[in-house]
């Protein structure tokens, strides 16, 4: 960019170029979502603007927010803020980000507790808080409690549950110290589950800027399986975000702890990313 008054198709045509140059993927889709926060815009506003020129200070918080993206920032980092179900949710390095696969545990998680007027509901793993949140959100009266072992993590939940006014608890807790509480009506997770050897196959911006305690798995998803049969009540449910390659592995684990109506249910992008179960009508001994 140039230190001439640009105007907004210049400066949107130079940033996608400079983008894709960089080898973004949706360059011009990147450089829209950033000028138009940069401006303070919706996307479709700069079209209706081509021709409006940028003062410097507009250039320059374009320039940044274009210069971080092209060294391989996460667009939702760069950005600040991301939509999840219904939220418009803070992200930042954190926490993971928030994903469309895991609006599909929420529309599993809703399922589950229809009927239910008041349920108690707990997340384990809450990282940004997007499921706990989104839940309370879309379930009126739902009593929900996230948990998560990183206090960077909880900070950022606690920031999210401020910015959309819905009350949920959150506290730190380790999920291998066993389940905080008892009688849940459902509980939640979307643990780490990439297996080490595999972390090296994943896209770059999320390796080199997602924090890795929230990818690797190390035994989370079976200590949930296991936990989970004390601390949900008699025909609670368990509801699991997990690897694409490993649902019918997992499945087997709930169906092998006794675990009920165990299903499995695909992402929007065909891939199998839910597991959840019942347990048994009577309490496990």
């Amino acid at each position: 960019m140039s230190d001439r008054a640009l105007t907004i198709g210049e400066v949107l045509t130079r940033s996608t170029d400079h983008l894709a140059g960089k080898g973004a993927e949706r360059a011009r889709l990147d450089a829209e979502r950033l000028l138009a926060h940069a401006l303070g815009l919706e996307r479709i506003d700069l079209y209706m603007h081509l021709d409006r020129q940028l003062s410097p200070a507009e250039l320059d918080a374009a320039r940044d927010l274009v210069a971080r993206r092209a060294q391989g920032e996460p667009l939702q980092y760069v950005l600040g803020e991301w939509g999840f179900r219904r939220l418009s949710l803070a992200v930042d390095g954190r926490a993971l980000i928030p994903r469309p696969e895991t609006e599909i545990v929420v529309e599993r998680c809703l399922a589950l507790l229809e009927g239910l007027d008041s349920p108690r509901v707990l997340d384990v793993g809450t990282g940004s808080g997007a499921i706990a949140l989104a839940i309370a959100d879309e379930h009126p009266g739902a009593r929900v409690t996230g948990v998560d072992v990183s206090d960077e993590a909880l900070s950022l939940a606690r920031q999210n549950a401020e910015r959309t006014g819905i009350a949920v608890e959150l506290h730190r807790h380790d999920l291998f110290a066993g389940l905080p509480g008892e009688d849940w009506d459902l509980i939640v997770s979307n643990p780490p589950y990439v297996p080490a050897d595999e972390l090296d196959t994943l896209p770059a911006d999320v390796v080199e800027w997602e924090p890795e305690i929230a990818l690797v798995g190390d035994g989370q998803t079976d200590a949930l399986v296991q936990d989970a049969l004390t601390s949900l009540r008699a025909g609670g449910a368990l509801v699991l975000e997990v690897n694409e390659s490993a649902a019918p592995e997992v499945a087997a684990l709930l169906a092998g702890h006794g675990y009920a109506a165990v299903a499995v249910t695909r992402d929007l992008a065909g891939a199998e990313r839910v597991v959840e179960g019942r347990t048994p009508a009577e309490p496990a001994s």
